[in-house]
């Protein structure tokens, strides 16, 4: 088997002497065809043009000898190491990095990235990579042939992002270009580049009617201290679904218990990559929730007022995501694939049309038992495996220990089968 292999990352620079040292050693050299190209690989060296990284691995753990491997940028970020160092090829790795390819990127750009998601696209899971980009202000796409500037563009539609796409970092084809996302579909693009999304905001604008007790509350400013998270909100409020060391005004004019709101979000379960549909929304709280764990979110809702609200409450909670005002079944229509959808209004028929659209998993309540197993079974009908509960809610007044009020109401979850 190969002796040693050494993983170098290629950034356009000229080469590191411990680099070409390695190459110059080389009996077997597996790169993309520019890097094969290169000045410093040896005549005498059996070369391998990489497409299926686990197959390559498996040719380099039969050679014996040396093997390099030549990779773009940082081979440790989403890049080869991962498969060469797979337990079944057994390969001894050393690594020589380059500037990966979504630090050039940004260096281009001339903007900070510790804020930044990070995500690989391609065709099989583009759709999720979109919803990073819906979810952040601020997202690197890693894009691959089929899941370029393009095709982001267009799963994006009506969110508009502005797009800096860098092509063919490092050789003489490099090129930046900035526009909006929905122009980017009128372009051929060179592969490989790297797509910076940046749009929408966190800061407050104007909330509606915002808690009384947060007046002369100040906004958190300053440099953020965790990648990936936007400065300014690097925690955001304590406790999610209403809950929280005081309690919050939204919560209070919700109409519905904290429990019942929490149980929904556990059964939701919203998650980076997903798009969650959150209809009849009211003030946000399960929206605004859904997207601090990372998801997509797209709350509906017929009052403006309540969108107003959520809108407010997503900005105290440093987070993006979509209103659309309309009354479901009919907007849900135009609306994207969801992932997982939470149904706090609209009835029987938002129920149905929603499973018709085949979401992983819906969740809804009911408030009599009839209701509940109307649902039930327009879910079961559409291939769902249903679950209910009948959840009691006592709210009590630690004062006197007194009832305060009581809640009860039927969970139901359905999960695609």
């Amino acid at each position: 088997m190969a002796d040693r292999v050494t993983v170098i990352g290629w950034d356009g620079s000229p080469l590191t002497d411990a680099a070409r040292a390695a190459l110059q050693a080389a009996s077997l050299v597996a790169g993309a065809a520019h890097h094969l190209a290169l000045d410093d690989v040896p005549e005498r060296a059996e070369r391998i043009r990489l497409g299926s990284v686990a197959l390559a691995a498996r040719r380099i753990a039969r050679h014996r000898g040396t093997a390099v491997v030549l990779a773009d940028g940082d081979p440790g970020f989403f890049g080869v190491v991962r498969t060469l160092r797979a337990p079944e090829h057994g390969l001894e790795v050393e690594v020589q990095p380059a500037v990966s390819a979504v630090a050039a990127a940004f260096a281009r750009a001339g903007m900070p990235w510790d804020d930044a998601q990070v995500v690989v696209a391609h065709s099989r899971n583009l759709r999720r990579a979109v919803n990073i980009c819906r979810a952040h202000p601020k997202v690197a796409v890693l894009t691959s042939p089929g899941a370029g500037p393009a095709e982001l563009a267009l799963l994006l539609g009506e969110v508009h992002r502005t797009f800096v796409i860098c092509e063919a970092l490092g050789t003489r084809e490099e090129r930046v270009t900035v526009l909006t996302s929905e122009k980017a579909v009128d372009y051929l693009w060179r592969d490989p580049n790297v797509v910076i999304a940046v749009g929408g905001h966190t800061r407050p604008q104007a909330p509606v009617d915002p808690d009384p007790a947060a007046a002369g509350r100040p906004v958190r400013s300053g440099d953020g201290w965790l990648a990936g998270r936007t400065p300014g909100y690097p925690d955001g409020p304590r406790g999610w679904a209403g809950h929280g060391p005081v309690p919050d005004h939204a919560a209070r004019t919700d109409g519905r218990s904290q429990e019942l709101r929490a149980a929904q979000l556990a059964r939701l379960g919203p998650r980076s990559g997903d798009l969650v549909w959150d209809i009849g929304c009211g003030p946000g709280l399960i929206a605004a929730d859904a997207a601090r764990f990372g998801a997509a979110v797209i709350a509906v809702d017929r009052n403006a007022e309540a969108l107003a609200r959520t809108t407010a409450r997503a900005a105290e909670s440093g987070v993006m995501l979509e209103v659309v005002h309309g009354g479901a079944p009919q907007v849900l229509e135009r609306l994207p694939e969801p992932d997982v959808v939470r149904i706090g209004g609209g009835g029987l028929r938002t129920v149905e049309a929603c499973a018709d659209r085949r979401p992983e998993r819906i969740v809804t309540h009911a408030t009599t038992r009839d209701e509940a197993e109307a649902t039930g079974r327009a879910l079961a009908d559409r291939g769902y495996r249903v679950e209910c509960a009948l959840l009691q809610s006592v709210e009590m007044d630690t004062v006197d220990w007194t009832e305060r009020d009581r809640t009860v109401v039927f969970l139901l979850s359905g999960s695609r089968m």
